[in-house]
């Protein structure tokens, strides 16, 4: 059985108290957090990021087109230069002029059609850039509203987040001054149920809000003032208010 002084004991409704007041500024801080904004902006945030990908993706694959359209353009041009001097040397006999002739001239119209696909490329090039750059500036938009909103809410919350910060400081100075063990105690008893310790005043159990039954009142009372003893119903260290005997030490 543990046990702790009754003065430590009683402490323990103290530290109860800051923790009540750490909880009551934790869920005021995300109540204020709440913004009825921030998911339409944080949604309408995400919208404008996937277009920009999507624009940028489709910039860069008509850029890429575009390259290998000028490099197909490219080869194609070396090509027919080659033959052309060759023709133009006369380098070679009457059946190679014709064939070379005949070359020149399939490449000539094989060039007009890749140059034909290289401006259309370009027109979709352009257009693709000025549908990124569309983009961009609405997802820039869509992130300074979501900044804003933000903002906003880190104003909101500026006081409350002060409170909680100095609230938990004095939780934690608190505890420090009290004996380590019985806090250790308190802490678990909060873990489970969210309730640590609570006054036991004429029967009932501020930890649970209900009248003890006779057996169990009649276990604790009994019990030395040195030992730690718990609510059977919230199962917070239950702290026996000095003011009240009750009816077992009649």
């Amino acid at each position: 059985m543990a046990t702790a002084a009754p003065e430590e004991q009683h402490r323990l409704l103290e530290l109860a108290k800051l923790d009540s007041a750490v909880v009551s500024l934790r869920r005021q801080l995300r109540e204020a957090q709440q913004d009825p904004e921030s998911a339409r902006v944080e949604a309408a945030e995400a919208e404008a990021r996937a277009n920009a990908e999507e624009a940028r993706s489709a910039r860069d694959a008509a850029a890429a087109d575009l390259r290998a359209s000028e490099a197909a353009v490219a080869k194609v041009v070396a090509h027919r230069g080659r033959d052309q001097h060759k023709l133009d040397t006369g380098a070679g006999t009457a059946s190679d002029m014709m064939a070379l002739s005949h070359e020149v001239e399939t490449l000539t119209k094989r060039q007009a059609e890749l140059e034909d696909e290289e401006l259309a490329l370009m027109e979709r090039v352009e257009a693709a850039e000025a549908q990124a750059a569309t983009a961009e500036r609405a997802l820039e938009a869509a992130e300074a509203a979501r900044a804003a909103v933000e903002s906003r809410i880190e104003s909101a919350t500026a006081d409350v987040r002060e409170q909680l910060a100095a609230a938990e400081a004095d939780r934690a100075g608190f505890a420090a001054t009290v004996d380590t063990s019985l806090v250790t105690l308190y802490d678990k008893a909060y873990a489970r149920r969210g309730i640590g310790a609570a006054r036991l005043f004429h029967g009932v159990s501020e930890g649970s809000g209900m009248q003890l039954s006779p057996g169990d009142l009649a276990e604790i009372l009994a019990a030395p003032a040195e030992r730690v003893v718990y609510c059977p119903d919230s199962g917070a260290i239950l702290v026996r208010d000095p003011e009240w005997t009750g009816p077992a030490a009649k």
